[in-house]
């Protein structure tokens, strides 16, 4: 297999067992999916809004990650000041399934006409399960593989900051305060063990921009920071075009890490459909075939101008 399963469990020991290097999934089309990473985005188009997400990564390497997300969310209040919104989220990485179960609430304050700040909590369960039977052991009897993990459950606390306009936003957030460990000595029998797989804080910073090029052609550079202890800094960005409020070609560089391309469809005033592949610039490359997403977005507008005037965000 082209040496693709000690790639694959290389990799599983070095980022589940270490923990040095445990990180939250990663999206290309991050700009459609703020609500998972930042949970002051819920309610901010003003529509009951539902998204689904679907990421394969590194095709053709057996055990690579693959990456479900889903996400709703609504204003709510008298003023619609509020919003309410559900995250699920579902990671898989060799023999690893780690899901996330969250409810995402925002408060806004106007802070002009057109300027808005909301401040966002995020709270739920992560829950992991890991099957060992999925890994090519060297020894069948290491007493560290003997026993799967079933429904692990973990508290889930995090908070975000997201202001905005029709022109542009910024945000900051931090998806899980709670620094976890999933594995101890304890939980190894007797055997003398410092390695363990922890659930690191994660900062996001997000920022996008729309430029009116032309009635027909709108331009949105944005990008995304990612800072987690242990790991290098992720850097991504983005250049979107927004053709006949129908049509979006873009462009993405995650650095160091790859380059990627973006297409997407604006069906009807409801529904969008988007999909994303990237090309790996590091060794990887050599055996995968790149990564590949698909998203799609269904609206249900409570505001008419808001369906007149699309936010592009």
């Amino acid at each position: 297999m082209k040496n693709k399963y000690i790639t694959v469990i290389l990799f599983v020991l070095l980022g589940i067992f270490s923990g040095n290097a445990q990180q939250d999934p990663q999206y290309t089309q991050y700009m459609y999916n703020t609500q998972v990473i930042n949970p002051g985005y819920a309610g901010s188009r003003d529509a009951l809004s539902f998204g689904l997400l679907y990421r394969t990564q590194w095709v053709g390497l057996e055990g690579a990650p693959k990456s479900v997300t889903f996400s709703a969310d609504t204003p709510i209040g008298s003023l619609d000041n509020m919003g309410l919104g559900l995250s699920v989220v579902s990671d898989e990485i060799g023999p690893a399934v780690e899901s996330n179960i969250v409810i995402d609430y925002s408060y806004t304050i106007n802070t002009s006409d057109d300027a808005e700040l909301s401040f966002g909590l995020k709270a739920g369960l992560d829950i992991l399960d890991v099957d060992f039977s999925k890994l090519n052991i060297y020894d069948l009897n290491d007493p560290r593989f003997q026993n799967n993990i079933d429904n692990r459950l973990q508290p889930q606390i995090g908070a975000g900051v997201y202001f905005n306009t029709e022109k542009y936003y910024v945000g900051l957030s931090v998806p899980n305060f709670l620094t976890t460990k999933h594995f101890n000595e304890g939980s190894l029998g007797n055997i003398q063990a410092e390695t363990f797989a922890k659930e690191r804080l994660h900062y996001f910073l997000i920022a996008g921009y729309v430029f009116d090029l032309s009635s027909n052609l709108k331009f949105k550079p944005a990008t995304l920071v990612k800072a987690v202890s242990g790991s290098p800094l992720q850097v991504d960005v983005s250049a979107n075009f927004l053709i006949n409020e129908k049509f979006t070609l873009g462009a993405a560089y995650r650095w160091s890490a790859a380059v990627s391309a973006m297409v997407g469809f604006q069906a009807n005033d409801n529904i969008f459909i988007g999909f994303g592949y990237d090309y790996q610039t590091t060794d990887l490359e050599i055996v995968s075939d790149g990564s590949y997403e698909l998203i799609l977005r269904f609206d249900v507008f409570n505001k008419p101008e808001r369906v007149l005037t699309p936010r592009f965000f």
